[in-house]
């Protein structure tokens, strides 16, 4: 097994030298869910006072342009482009992000930082209705560009 790519040989953490990779289009797409009860899931369309799916997808695009402020060992990259979609579902909402980027390194962490907030927004939205709500599967769901090529979960 190759060691991991952020520490260096006497084991200290650093930040991963990109300055020699090309800089190409590169994407990335995630995906998570947040369990929600039937009483929850009824009142989301019908908020008077707004939708909590959209505030959630716009707080994933926010979350997606500040990962490196998040991540400490994350590159500052120049998206070009972030999504976040929020589609309701038996038992909960099924969230997926896209990041994309021209740069030296991927975007895999954008894209994952995007679901994974538009999910804790979701929660933080409806947790007056319920405390059980349950965030799961937050996945890579494929990337392209860069040295390492193309993944595609099955």
């Amino acid at each position: 097994m190759a060691p991991l790519s952020h520490f260096d040989d006497a084991g200290r953490a650093r930040m991963v030298d990109v300055s020699g990779k090309q800089a190409t289009r590169r994407e990335a797409a995630a995906s998570a869910f947040v369990a929600l009860s039937a009483e929850v899931l009824a009142a989301l369309p019908n908020n008077p006072n707004g939708n909590p799916l959209e505030v959630a997808r716009i707080a994933g695009i926010q979350a997606a342009k500040r990962t490196s402020d998040l991540i400490p060992l994350c590159h500052p990259l120049p998206l070009s482009f972030v999504d976040v979609t929020a589609q309701v579902q038996p038992g909960g909402v099924a969230l997926r992000s896209t990041a994309a980027t021209t740069a030296g390194t991927g975007v895999e962490m954008e894209a994952l930082t995007a679901v994974t907030i538009a999910a804790l927004t979701i929660y933080d939205m409806c947790k007056a209705l319920d405390k059980g709500i349950v965030i799961r599967d937050v996945q890579l769901e494929s990337k392209s560009g860069g040295k390492s090529g193309d993944y595609q979960r099955d």
